[in-house]
């Protein structure tokens, strides 16, 4: 991490701390430094994990797709803790690493099909501040992934603004995770608005 987190993180302590301290080291071989900021306030902290463990149930829209979706709002807001963090996951789900590499440059990366790039261009236009989604994009992904995949797609694409607002907001930065699994590093960003 480069700087210091907005709020500083507390001591993860109780019986409930010392079971999310061991979860969270069995699962990523640390305990993120997210855990230490939300720790100040346990319920959120459960509430949010909650909500993430129900996002990744969902089975309506390609995992590829969705963790690409994710990543793209991480690059979008400049999250670098949820695009590390989604950069390792989607490298112990097995998914496209090339591709995912290139999330934060994808308009100018020739490595993503058509449908992909539609997902990307409508988290990207769900990011914005002020939503940039058309009836034409929803037809168009209607069309390829369905109803509930645009549905599932839409949930996730906006759980991704909700946990990477509120990690940029807080000052929450990478804790390191795709260096840990000896990746390379991501694509840099392109600049917004090319």
């Amino acid at each position: 991490m480069t700087g210091a987190t907005r709020i500083p993180a507390a001591e993860i302590t109780g019986v409930k701390g010392s079971v999310i301290k061991r979860f969270a080291r069995k699962t990523l071989g640390q305990v993120p430094t997210s855990i230490g900021v939300y720790w100040h306030h346990p319920k959120v902290l459960m509430d949010m994990a909650a909500v993430g463990g129900k996002v990744k149930k969902w089975d309506a829209c390609d995992e590829q797709l969705k963790s690409f979706a994710h990543m793209a709002v991480a690059s979008r807001v400049g999250c670098t803790w949820c695009l590390d963090f989604n950069y390792f996951e989607a490298h112990n789900k097995n998914l496209d690493m090339t591709k995912a590499r290139e999330i934060p440059r994808w308009r100018d990366s020739d490595t993503f099909t058509p449908l992909e790039r539609e997902v990307l261009a409508y988290a990207e236009a769900m990011t914005e501040t002020e939503p940039a989604v058309t009836d034409e994009m929803v037809a168009s992904l209607r069309t390829r992934l369905g109803d509930a995949g645009v549905i599932e797609l839409t949930a996730v694409v906006a759980f991704a603004n909700f946990t990477t607002r509120s990690n940029v907001a807080l000052g929450i930065e990478s804790d390191g995770f795709a260096a840990a699994c000896g990746l390379k590093p991501l694509a840099p960003r392109a600049a917004v608005g090319s």
